[in-house]
């Protein structure tokens, strides 16, 4: 994998942890990487970056509180679009861990093993194991970065850039795509209130 990509995700999924200090001290680090990247990588991360740049802190993680915690439709976490809040949901995120520990990379512990940012972090130190699992997920990251689109937020020009280092999303992805947004992700269907298409659009609880 080319030094651009390993820049495009690294400085991806910093952008899309959660708002702190530590990313503000950062920025300038940022965007001296994404200065040098190709356009279609460039681009939506330098509008992001300017955002971020004319916005107080405070708002920007109200944002990101309302946006990914509050909203299922924009959920980071990718193993829920394939498993839901189901049983099957922890061995899906025991395999990301099995993946990050077969390969020695040591899983920052802010955030769960399929947090976008956390896959994205790992693909840029480890592009074959990486590459496979953000592919792997390509419908949900598709499906997010619409989301995001349609809510109005800014965070869909990271997403924007994170595509750019994928290949292009093919008819099938699409159809993938359009089948979790018409039905959800997965439910228990035994001992559990059943879980609407309507909740999965809306969105409703914060995971923090």
């Amino acid at each position: 994998m080319s030094s651009e990509l390993a820049a495009a995700r690294l400085a991806s999924a910093w952008l899309l942890y959660y708002p702190d200090e530590e990313l503000l001290a950062k920025l300038d680090l940022i965007a001296g990487a994404v200065g040098s990247l190709p356009g279609k990588m460039r681009i939506p991360l330098e509008s992001f970056l300017a955002h971020l740049h004319d916005t107080p802190l405070r708002d920007i993680q109200q944002h990101y509180v309302g946006i990914f915690d509050m909203k299922r439709k924009a959920c980071p976490y990718l193993s829920y679009w394939t498993d839901g809040d189901t049983r099957n949901r922890g061995q899906a995120i025991l395999r990301f861990k099995e993946v990050y520990r077969d390969a020695g990379y040591d899983l920052d512990k802010r955030e769960l093993a399929d947090h976008i940012a956390v896959v994205l972090e790992f693909a840029s130190v480890d592009p074959l194991n990486g590459e496979a699992l953000l592919h792997e997920h390509l419908a949900p990251i598709g499906l997010m970065r619409d989301a995001l689109m349609q809510m109005g937020s800014v965070y869909f020009h990271v997403l924007d850039a994170v595509l750019a280092t994928l290949t292009e999303i093919t008819p099938t992805v699409r159809a993938r795509m359009a089948e979790l947004a018409s039905s959800g992700p997965p439910v228990e269907s035994v001992g559990l209130e059943p879980f609407s298409i309507t909740s999965f659009a809306q969105g409703s609880g914060a995971r923090r």
